[in-house]
């Protein structure tokens, strides 16, 4: 007989009705294996553990499109006020050229990474990633459902100065990286969790040729995996395109056939209307509501340069299917979804222009339907038992008068207290079972500081990392 885990009487429950998520009340969920079997009354079959709900808000697990876990927890410390007002105020090449993190800060990186995911309530990620020894048995371990996204390109960025873009071409390198990601996605597929598949990651549309974006979309769609890369995430990069082709970067993507429903791309900020770009067409979000293709929108990062999708709500009004990711540290996606609210307000002017139900919507719907999965991303039965229960008696809950909401506006990753994911359990009491992210966090620092003590030896001016990146505060000597 199977095992089946009974949640009685929750007192929130965030299920799905076949079209749209809706709360139930006092209810039972159920699940037997790796699936949801009950959703809603009294449920009355056998039961090999029952959990409490009377305190709990259970929510399906959450969906992470677009994440770097092996290197962002290493930018703690400096990259939030960083920036090159001369690259339009992006600071991701100065930092991408000047600091570079070993190994052993990269597996310490994931594991941080994969417990705050956790933590936020994501079930489902997608690990964009250089490629590591262990990633695969870290990853299965972690008890997530990870997406393994293993980097090829056929150029790597670098800078000669503070205001354009250089790219260091390779393509016999970017072939052997495309080979050996296929090797990884292979792995990834037979790994003994079962929770593992791939995800086709060519890096970014300006760092790979035609003929490898062509390649990686046939390959992506002759195996039934995910394809994504990064894309108008710049205005540098959009100028860039422009440069090479005549064409937006999503017009370009389109024209070589890298859009579809089964395309995923991290950003798509500066397309044709956006303010900052003002270009002659408004083509962009037609090419992408029109193709079917995801955006796994990653506020932070962006905002911290004081750039913002204009904005959410628009995109979604025009029929585009999205989804949200964590591009940056830390990563919590309950942030995410928060920011992106206010930030589509901000831009549009206007308070409807994104709420609670939208964001939450493309968390879980959206990311489920951008990876092809209807059994990711709700609460009902035959669904894969990806569950996340809140506590309702942590202050940041209370009142819980609309639990969504508070979860999302006020209280995030404090409520979280268990999480499962393929029906095992993957967080107790607030805390990861399978991870340790004080040991990681130890580890990463003694890796950072070896990454900003060569940051001199990189950068090319030679700056030290306190020159690229100063501290917040004057640092007095005693």
């Amino acid at each position: 007989m199977q095992n089946t885990t009974v949640i009685r009487n929750a007192a929130w429950i965030a299920s799905w009705d076949g079209s749209e998520h809706q709360y139930l009340r006092g209810g039972d969920v159920a699940f037997t294996a790796d699936r949801i079997v009950h959703v809603g009354g009294r449920y009355e079959g056998p039961a090999s553990r029952t959990i409490d709900g009377s305190r709990r808000f259970v929510m399906p697990g959450l969906i992470n499109l677009h994440s770097h876990p092996h290197t962002e927890p290493a930018s703690k410390g400096v990259r939030e006020d960083h920036g090159v007002p001369e690259m339009y105020d992006t600071g991701l090449y100065e930092r991408s050229c000047a600091f570079s993190l070993d190994e052993p800060g990269r597996e310490a990186a994931m594991e941080m990474a994969y417990a705050e995911l956790l933590l936020s309530g994501v079930t489902t990620v997608a690990d964009l990633s250089s490629p590591i020894e262990g990633w695969l048995d870290r990853a299965g371990r972690s008890g997530l459902r990870v997406y393994v996204g293993s980097f090829f390109a056929d150029a790597y960025w670098k800078l000669s100065n503070r205001h354009e873009l250089g790219f260091d071409w390779d393509e016999a390198r970017g072939r052997r990286e495309l080979e050996a990601s296929i090797r990884i996605m292979d792995l990834a597929e037979q790994h003994p969790s079962g929770r593992l598949r791939g995800i086709v990651y060519p890096g970014q549309i300006e760092t790979c040729t035609e003929s490898t974006l062509r390649d990686a979309a046939a390959h992506a769609r002759e195996t039934g995996r995910p394809l994504t890369t990064h894309l108008s995430q710049s205005k540098l990069e959009f100028l860039e395109i422009v440069r090479r082709h005549g064409k937006t970067p999503l017009e370009y993507a389109a024209d070589i056939g890298f859009l579809g429903p089964d395309t995923i791309l991290g950003h798509v900020i500066f397309i044709d209307e956006h303010p900052d770009i003002r270009w002659r067409t408004t083509g962009d979000l037609d090419r992408l509501a029109d193709s079917g293709t995801t955006v796994a929108h990653c506020p932070s990062p962006f905002a911290r340069y004081g750039h913002a999708m204009a904005h959410f709500g628009r995109y979604r009004a025009h029929g585009v299917n999205m989804g949200m990711g964590t591009d940056v540290a830390p990563h919590n996606l309950v942030e995410e979804m928060r920011l992106a609210i206010i930030l589509a307000r901000v831009m549009a002017g206007n308070l409807r222009a994104a709420d609670t139900r939208e964001l939450f919507r493309a968390a879980t719907i959206g990311g489920a339907a951008a990876l092809g999965r209807d059994d990711l991303g709700r609460l009902s039965p035959g669904a894969k038992a990806d569950l996340v229960l809140l506590d309702l008696h942590h202050p940041a809950m209370r009142p819980a008068r609309d639990p969504l909401r508070t979860f999302v506006f006020e209280a995030a990753d404090r409520a979280v207290r268990e999480v499962f994911v393929d029906g095992e359990q993957a967080v107790a009491d607030g805390k990861p079972l399978h991870l340790d992210p004080d040991g990681a966090g130890a580890r990463l620092e003694e890796s950072q500081a070896r990454m900003l003590a060569e940051a001199s030896e990189r950068d090319f001016l030679g700056r030290t990392a306190e020159a690229i990146s100063p501290y917040s505060l004057p640092l007095r000597t005693l």
